[in-house]
C-alpha cells in the first residue's frame, strides 16, 4: 500500500508519497506536437516537462503549458476547478509519486467553506481504477494503472495542523500542541481558511473560508500593470515577477517592490480583521499558525497584526507544502501507523 498525501490548490498542485515532494502550477493546457524536444543546452535541467494522457485526452500541465500550449486553463471558480481541473491534476500529480497497480490510500482536503458540500464529490472523482500514460521530454510513454482504494477528505488547514503535531509515523510527536486550543489561518492563492483546533478539536464557530487569498493581491498588480503597459498578465504568471521584485514587459522592465508591499500590507489588514471578528469569543487561543504558500508571502505583514501568540514560520522549509504533508502523515496515522519511510526529497525542480 502507498500512502499519499495531495493538496490541489487553485494556485499549485502539491504531493507526496512521503519520500519525495513534487510541486506544479495548476494550470491545464492542450498538449501539442513539440517539433524540437532536445535541450538547447546540454546538463540543462528538463524536470519541468509534465504531460499526461487521462481519459482519451492529452495534457500539458503547470509549467509546461504555461511554455508550450495556445490553449491554456485556469480557473479560481471552485465549481469550475472541481468538474474539470481536480481530477486531471490530482492523477497527473499521484502518478509521478506512485508505482502501477498498488493500492493507494490518499489524503487530500478542501477548503472549509466548500467541504461539506464536495467533499463526497471529490472522494467519488478520485477514488478507483485509473489509467494515466506520462510522457516525458523524448516522447517516452510510461503506463500506469492507479488503484485509489482509500480517499479521505478532510478540511484543509488541519492539514498544517497535523504537520505540526505528527511525525513521519503518523504518531503524535508535539503533545502540548495536540493539548491546545490553535488558531489556524491558510492564505492559499484563491481563499483564505481559518479554523480553530481546540484540543484537535474542530470548532465550528472558528472556522470560516474567505475569497482574501493571494489572488486578491495578484490581481491588484495585474490591473496596475494593464494601465501602465496595456498588457493583461495573467496571475499564474506573476509567482516569479513578485518574488523577483520586477517584470519585463515587451523590453520594458517595471519595478514591483512598493506595489507588492502596498497591496501584501493591504491583504494582511484584510486577514488580521477577518481573524479578530472571526475569534471575538475565543480569547483564550493559545497559539496561532500561519501556513500556506500565500501565507509565507505575506507573514512579515500579518503576524505584527495579530492579536495572539504567532507561531514562527520556519524559513528553511517551503510553505505550500505545510498541508500536504500533513495529509500525509494523517493517511500514516490512520492506515499505516509506525511504518517507517524515508525523509521527503525536495520538491522536483521546476516543477
Amino acid at each position: 500500500m502507498e500512502v499519499i498525501g495531495i493538496d490541489i490548490g487553485f494556485g499549485f498542485t502539491k504531493v507526496t508519497n512521503g519520500r519525495q515532494a513534487t510541486i506544479f502550477k495548476s494550470v491545464l493546457g492542450e498538449a501539442t506536437d513539440i517539433q524540437f524536444q532536445e535541450q538547447v543546452l546540454p546538463g540543462m535541467a528538463n524536470d519541468d516537462h509534465l504531460q499526461a494522457e487521462i481519459e482519451g485526452k492529452s495534457w500539458f500541465v503547470g509549467e509546461l503549458a504555461e511554455r508550450q500550449s495556445n490553449v491554456r486553463f485556469f480557473t479560481l471558480d471552485q465549481a469550475q476547478f472541481l468538474a474539470q481541473f481536480a481530477k486531471t491534476l490530482a492523477l497527473t500529480a499521484t502518478a509521478r509519486m506512485a508505482a502501477g497497480f498498488v493500492p493507494i490510500s490518499l489524503v487530500t482536503g478542501l477548503p472549509i467553506g466548500y467541504y461539506r458540500q464536495h467533499k463526497d464529490d471529490l472522494t467519488r472523482l478520485l477514488q478507483g481504477e485509473h489509467k494515466v500514460v506520462l510522457v516525458d521530454a523524448a516522447g517516452k510513454r510510461q503506463e500506469k494503472v492507479l488503484n485509489i482504494s482509500r480517499v479521505r477528505v478532510i478540511p484543509q488547514p488541519f492539514g498544517s495542523m497535523f504537520n505540526l503535531i505528527l511525525n513521519d509515523l503518523g504518531e503524535a510527536a508535539d503533545k502540548r500542541m495536540a493539548r491546545d486550543k490553535v488558531g489556524i489561518i491558510d492564505v492559499g492563492f484563491r481563499t483564505s481558511d481559518y479554523t480553530i483546533a481546540d484540543k484537535m478539536r474542530y470548532s465550528e464557530r472558528g472556522s470560516r473560508t474567505t475569497d482574501s487569498g493571494i489572488a486578491r493581491a495578484f490581481t491588484s498588480i495585474a490591473n496596475k500593470l494593464r494601465e501602465k503597459s496595456g498588457v493583461g498578465v495573467e496571475l499564474y504568471r506573476l509567482y516569479d515577477a513578485v518574488e523577483r521584485g520586477s517584470i519585463k514587459i515587451r523590453g520594458k522592465e517595471y519595478d514591483l517592490k512598493v506595489l507588492t508591499d502596498q497591496v501584501f500590507g493591504q491583504l494582511a489588514t484584510a486577514i488580521a480583521s477577518e481573524a479578530d471578528r472571526l475569534w471575538a469569543d475565543d480569547w483564550d487561543i493559545d497559539a496561532m499558525v500561519i501556513t500556506g504558500g500565500g501565507g509565507a508571502v505575506i507573514a512579515r505583514h500579518l503576524a505584527p497584526l495579530l492579536n495572539g501568540n504567532v507561531l514562527p514560520m520556519d524559513p528553511s522549509k517551503d510553505a505550500r507544502l505545510c498541508n500536504v504533508l500533513g495529509y500525509w502523515k494523517f493517511g500514516k496515522h490512520l492506515w499505516a501507523r509506525g511504518a517507517i519511510t524515508a525523509p521527503p526529497a525536495a520538491p522536483a525542480a521546476g516543477a
